[in-house]
């Protein structure tokens, strides 16, 4: 068992390690350390800086999720699976921010008090990351994007068109059951009532999904600010930041007010962070956000932003939105006009005072949180980082 602070000297690499050494870059034949040693350390919490938190979040997420992926049982299945799954481990170990990981460690350390943190909880928060990846490979099928963390999204790496998609579906089935294998035996009490917290959370997740993908084909007119807020807190909200927390607390056995106060908390927080990338979709740059700015107009999504804008539009500008958000490509000239009416019509800044306002609700909330040895400090700074980040 490790704590979280002593996480930060004893996971994080050495100056002067090289890439090579690095274990978001680890070779297939080196054998990662084991997550969750040394053994326990009985050290007093200090204060630890957000960057050197996350820093170790995603160092032992990269080693868990490197054993979790190491397969041997399917070796023998079939030569070509097994170049697949090469692959796959490859594209799910591309360095992201891993943030649901961090969130079910907080939720575990509000939920007994303290930052220790028993092997058993980085192969459950490992597993929701395994979980996300799952649900992207699927997201960028049905959204037909072309690129995801800075590379190819994975059925444009299997293969052309059809092919390649079928294919990331069954891929992205099969992480989807890892995931779950792993959550149910990650040997903690309560992993069975945190997993199916988790799969109801699925459930949801598939419907905001499904609204997400139905919306842009209906006009403009139908739909109001509320669509999108409901989407923001299905798809995002819900399994990225509510979901992971209240698990990490359930795993703890977190008292029901507790997960009371993470599910409104998760909510808030939630929706602020997918106001952010709706703006980020609008008005970001493709080299810092490292995917296409330009797909959800291209898609037609109907995003916050631009219902918003739509919503205090005059009839000419409502006219001119419905044809620039009809789904289908879009050359630089519809994009940025698209772009300037949702700037005319106060949808980008409708956008940032709701932002605003939801990160104020859930900071209310968090001053109402425990300590839980000094991480609590992390929700704080992740919500600052909401309000400022540009990827």
């Amino acid at each position: 068992m490790l704590t979280l602070v002593a996480a930060v000297q004893d996971t994080m690499p050495t100056r002067g390690t090289s890439g090579a050494n690095d274990p978001l870059y680890m070779k297939k034949e080196r054998k990662p350390p084991q997550a969750g040693t040394p053994a326990e350390q009985q050290q007093s919490a200090s204060p630890v800086d957000f960057v050197s938190w996350a820093k170790t979040v995603q160092y032992q997420t990269q080693v868990v999720l490197h054993q979790i992926l190491e397969l041997e049982d399917e070796r023998h299945l079939d030569p070509d699976w097994n170049k697949v799954l090469e692959l796959v481990r490859s594209y799910s170990l591309r360095p992201s921010k891993r943030i649901r990981p961090g969130l079910v460690l907080v939720g575990y350390a509000l939920g007994r008090g303290d930052t220790r943190a028993p092997s058993g909880l980085w192969r459950f928060a490992a597993a929701t990351e395994l979980l996300h990846t799952f649900m992207l490979i699927h997201d960028d099928v049905a959204d037909q994007a072309d690129t995801r963390r800075g590379g190819a999204a994975l059925h444009k790496m299997l293969g052309e068109g059809r092919l390649g998609e079928n294919l990331a579906i069954v891929i992205g089935d099969h992480l989807y059951g890892r995931s779950l294998e792993v959550m149910l035996g990650c040997n903690l009490p309560d992993a069975d009532v945190a997993t199916r917290y988790f799969l109801k959370v699925c459930r949801y997740t598939a419907a905001g999904q499904y609204m997400d993908i139905r919306l842009p084909h209906q006009p403009l007119a139908e739909l109001s600010i509320y669509n999108a807020l409901r989407v923001a807190y299905l798809k995002t909200a819900l399994y990225g930041f509510t979901a992971p927390l209240v698990c990490g607390a359930m795993l703890a056995g977190g008292d029901p007010e507790l997960i009371n106060k993470l599910e409104r908390f998760g909510r808030y927080v939630g929706t602020a962070y997918q106001l952010r990338d709706d703006l980020l979709g609008l008005y970001g740059q493709s080299s810092v956000v490292g995917k296409p700015t330009d797909s959800d107009l291209a898609q037609g999504k109907r995003t916050f932003p631009l219902l918003a804008a739509y919503l205090r539009a005059t009839p000419e500008a409502r006219q001119e939105l419905e044809t620039l958000c009809i789904p289908g490509p879009k050359d630089e000239t519809m994009l940025q006009r698209a772009r300037e009416l949702v700037e005319l019509h106060e949808g980008r800044a409708a956008t940032e005072r709701l932002i605003e306002r939801s990160t104020n609700a859930a900071s209310r909330i968090l001053q109402s949180l425990p300590e839980a040895g000094g991480l609590k400090q992390m929700l704080r700074d992740l919500l600052q980082m909401l309000m400022i980040r540009e990827a």
